[in-house]
């Protein structure tokens, strides 16, 4: 079956980094977008980026310049690298696919604290 873990989540200081990883198994990889979401407390879950097959990528406003999706087919991952993080990234992040019924297939998530 469909399985997605993440790992990668930290805590670190504004202005810092993080790469965060998501392992794929049980499904054909290379056909598949991947999503990275995120959700803070009180709040909903967002897409904050994703990548399709091809290697086109879609990110929500408010990471664009910082954030970049990014795959590797051949290890059937995704990964999201997190530049100039800012104290309102915080949240769990969740790898997320959907497959050709547009069923969603998602992971434990993977916290991510950005604070001094």
């Amino acid at each position: 079956q469909v399985q997605l873990v993440e790992s990668g989540g930290d805590l670190v200081q504004p202005g810092g980094s993080l790469r965060l990883s998501c392992a794929a198994s049980g499904f054909i990889f290379t056909t598949n977008a991947m999503g990275w979401y995120r959700q803070a407390p009180g709040k909903e879950r967002e897409l904050v980026a994703r990548i399709r097959p091809g290697g086109t990528t879609t990110y929500v406003d408010s990471v664009k310049g910082r954030f970049t999706i990014s795959r590797d087919n051949a290890k059937n991952t995704a990964y999201l690298q997190m530049n100039r993080l800012k104290v309102e990234d915080t949240a769990v992040y969740y790898c997320n696919t959907n497959d050709w019924r547009g069923i969603g297939y998602w992971g434990k998530g993977t916290p991510v604290t950005v604070s001094s």
